[in-house]
């Protein structure tokens, strides 16, 4: 007799800004292993658009309606400002709830150790929402890095930068340090993940931080930061909302050759344009994007791998039904967040 489907993982999310209705909807949407169940958001405006776009989800106000319901629910997404998600998911991991945390994990490492102890004590999975390890180019970076084809790699440059100087539009342009604001927390959180990915943990860091824009608490516009892995690899990282002209997206340097690649990974504007991620077009980088390989004189198109952020709900999934290891395991955000404490202390 064959095995029973599995019943859809019932999954809530909290919050219906850009990582709510850009990111998590669409990638929880379109994979059968679940079913978006609730969607929470104040804003009368994200509530109808929510409605609209998910008729089969519940639209609660408040997380307290959401969490009146846990019985009814397995996963719980947070989608939500960084200074809610310390109660939010300690909440959740209360009730029982698995739960994924969009990054920043949390305002401190203490938090995070914290969460991290309560979904031990209370068998429940966390996991935190690293999307960017899924990026087209980093999975082609990752695999020429692999496979040997730079020699030994000496150092690696990651820039994330866009021309914004009007803000986001949403709790990035008000939230304070204590709060988890700041592009240090916010983009940093990504490329000091991609670098320890790479390269392995961190054996020294340094970094500058400047603040363009009315951010009060000096949350910080600009930051550059450096890392020295224990591989003796050197990662030198930008992140700049305010770049009037971006510099190239990764630049690596080995005993053999380079790698450069510019602009950003396409799945986010994707998304966004509203195509699903079954769409065979989805991910798929244009030849003019990818990066090139070699020396200077003799470079060479690299082939791009195929954008995969789909990839994070479905081995999320294989873990919930005990199949394999989480996307993500919350203990290297965990040390992402303490390396970028340590830059705030002296930047």
């Amino acid at each position: 007799m064959a095995n029973a489907t599995p019943s859809p993982i019932r999954t809530a999310i909290a919050g219906f800004g850009v990582s709510g209705k850009v990111f998590h909807a669409p990638l929880i949407a379109a994979d059968p292993r679940y079913s978006l169940d609730v969607i929470v958001t104040a804003d009368p405006q994200r509530a109808a658009e929510a409605a609209r776009l998910y008729p089969g989800a519940r639209i609660f106000r408040t997380p307290e309606a959401l969490f009146a319901v846990a019985p009814d629910l397995d996963l719980v997404v947070l989608g939500t400002p960084p200074l809610t998600h310390f109660d939010l998911a300690a909440t959740a991991i209360a009730h029982g709830l698995d739960v994924v945390v969009d990054k920043p994990f949390a305002t401190t490492s203490a938090h995070g150790e914290e969460l991290i102890a309560r979904a031990s004590d209370g068998g429940v999975r966390l996991t935190v929402f690293q999307n960017r390890r899924w990026d087209a180019d980093f999975l082609t970076l990752r695999k020429v890095v692999r496979e040997g084809r730079l020699g030994e790699v000496r150092s690696f440059e990651s820039r994330f930068e866009w021309w914004r100087p009007e803000g986001f539009g949403n709790w990035r342009d008000s939230a304070s340090l204590s709060e988890g604001g700041g592009i240090l927390h916010d983009l940093g959180a990504h490329l000091i993940d991609q670098a320890i990915q790479l390269f392995g943990p961190v054996e020294d860091c340094y970094g500058e931080t400047a603040n363009h824009g009315p951010h009060p608490d000096g949350a910080d516009t600009e930051a550059f930061v450096t890392l020295l892995h224990s591989s003796g690899v050197r990662s030198r990282l930008w992140m700049n909302g305010m770049a009037a002209q971006a510099g190239p997206r990764f630049h690596i340097l080995g005993s053999k050759a380079g790698y450069t690649k510019w602009g950003l990974d396409s799945q986010e504007a994707a998304l966004a344009a509203g195509l699903p991620p079954s769409d065979p077009a989805y991910g798929v980088e244009p030849v003019t994007s990818w990066g090139v390989m070699g020396t200077d004189g003799d470079p060479e198109p690299v082939p791009a791998q195929t954008g995969a952020y789909p990839r994070f709900y479905a081995e999320l999934a294989a873990a919930i039904r005990g199949e394999g290891p989480l996307p993500v395991d919350p203990a290297e955000s965990l040390e992402t967040l303490k390396v970028i404490e340590r830059i705030h202390a002296f930047a």
